[in-house]
């Protein structure tokens, strides 16, 4: 049965035809709201799937154009697709010794300079050279460390970041190949804290101001620093953040931390914690200095779920203690098996996207947090979930070998089954989930048997089939 379109939704969408006959409406905001519809998102399907890797697929990246992705995976092996036809433009060994945890094109490079990070502690740089030749180089390291995620600054063909789980965040410059360790994060003075630095497993730029980047990790705060405050000469102590966000609730809570970090085009800074939820940051929001105020005693796994709803209040327009909003939750997903990424979605960032550990694709809008799509992905952990950057298409891998891609081609909307509340308390039972119905949720109505409309993928096997390393990791990207 097809899900009916709001009044509301035929209205607007009339109103904006309207405007742009009438020259109301630029051609440019036209395709935008287009493009933002959510009748695209209930139409999403698999388009493609992606078949060449031999291990978790950890990473996921579009080039700037849309036209090309990359992905890197515990085979040690980076490839670059074109995700429309399912055809591997290029595929070749990474250089690292363990698990590939992200690849990503340099901006302004023709698509021909690649970094990657990796569970060996490495950052590397791959160069393809005239003819498909691929040069890799090492440029630093996290020493006796995994390094999860790296952050571009927008524009920059030479300056990006990585952060590891020894806490340290560095600096590179591609003309001079050199790294800067610019500070090691440390933890609150708790007497909980049993190291004195924090895991890192996510760092994002904002790219309304790339002086400014988030880190996140093992303890419950996203630190916000400006690289402006930095001497490059040492002569200052980098170590202190600009500003720090966290949940109310959580401040105190030693049993959560954070996996995945996402700056929108509006500079909000979107925070995914593994054994809870997803929270998104305004500006504003930012807690200051320690020590900081408790709101109320962390939760436990166990506890009452009637006493404490984050996601009720975070959904509510309420107040905290210093007149400031509480942070906006999505919730329903579960995050606690791997180290899961969040993206925002839609050519606004009007939707949030994660993965979870049931092997679904959640889609909620952002404004609200009302949760509008959950997608039969895997039969296993999915982590990545990327966003194609000019349409609506989304990108997503985990603990399977392939990725799949996804668009809005589907012919019906997708229909709201009366018993998904019942599916997710069972597959993904999280605390918090009483506060949901059944009727909050829509999903696909594919079947199971992983027939959906998934095609057989056309494989350029001219691509370069270099030789594994046999010692390479087999473990999928997980939380240290």
């Amino acid at each position: 049965m097809m899900k009916k379109r709001s009044r509301t939704d035929l209205d607007q969408a009339v109103v904006n035809v309207c405007k742009r006959e009438l020259g109301q409406l630029s051609t440019r905001d036209f395709a935008h709201r287009l493009a933002a519809s959510e009748d695209l998102v209930l139409r999403l399907e698999i388009h493609k799937k992606l078949e060449k890797h031999e291990g978790c697929v950890n990473t996921l990246s579009f080039n700037s154009d849309g036209d090309v992705l990359i992905s890197g995976s515990d085979d040690l092996r980076v490839i670059l697709w074109d995700w429309e036809t399912g055809r591997v433009k290029l595929s070749f060994n990474s250089g690292h010794r363990n698990n590939v945890f992200q690849a990503k094109f340099m901006p302004f490079s023709d698509d021909r300079t690649i970094v990657t990070c990796a569970a060996d502690g490495e950052i590397r740089q791959a160069q393809i050279l005239e003819g498909g030749e691929v040069k890799t180089i090492l440029l630093g390291k996290h020493e006796d460390s995994r390094v999860h995620k790296l952050a571009i600054e927008p524009g920059s063909p030479h300056i990006f970041y990585s952060c590891g789980e020894d806490g340290v965040v560095q600096h590179f410059d591609l003309r001079t190949r050199s790294a800067t360790e610019l500070f090691t994060c440390r933890s609150i003075n708790d007497p909980r804290n049993f190291q004195p630095y924090v895991h890192l497993n996510a760092i994002a730029i904002d790219p309304r101001n790339p002086n400014l980047f988030a880190v996140g990790g093992m303890d419950e705060f996203a630190r916000l620093y400006d690289i402006r405050k930095y001497s490059w000469d040492g002569s200052s102590d980098f170590g202190q953040p600009a500003d720090y966000f966290c949940p109310q609730h959580l401040i105190g809570n030693g049993d959560t931390g954070i996996t995945g970090l996402s700056f929108s085009d509006q500079s909000e800074l979107l925070v995914s914690y593994n054994n809870e939820f997803i929270y998104l940051f305004t500006r504003d929001m930012g807690l200051g200095n320690p020590p900081f105020p408790s709101f109320s005693p962390p939760i436990s796994m166990g506890s009452d779920t009637s006493e404490f709803e984050p996601g009720s209040i975070a959904s509510s327009s309420s107040m905290d203690v210093d007149g400031k909003n509480f942070a906006q939750a999505y919730k329903g997903h579960r995050n606690r098996e791997t180290v899961k990424g969040v993206s925002f979605f839609g050519p606004g960032c009007e939707y949030v996207s994660s993965g979870s550990d049931c092997g679904r694709i959640f889609i909620w809008k952002k404004r609200g947090g009302e949760l509008i799509r959950v997608m039969e992905a895997d039969r296993d952990v999915v982590n990545c979930t990327e966003p194609h950057p000019h349409t609506m298409a989304l990108a997503s891998s985990g603990i399977e070998s392939d990725i799949k891609i996804w668009t809005p081609k589907a012919i019906e909307r997708a229909t709201l089954p009366t018993n998904i509340g019942q599916v997710l308390m069972r597959d993904c039972y999280w605390f918090g989930m009483s506060d949901y119905n059944d009727n909050d949720y829509f999903s696909d109505d594919e079947d199971d048997d992983g027939s959906e409309d998934s095609d057989d993928v056309d494989i350029d096997e001219d691509s370069d089939d270099a030789d594994i390393d046999d010692d390479s990791d087999d473990d999928c990207e997980t939380k240290g």
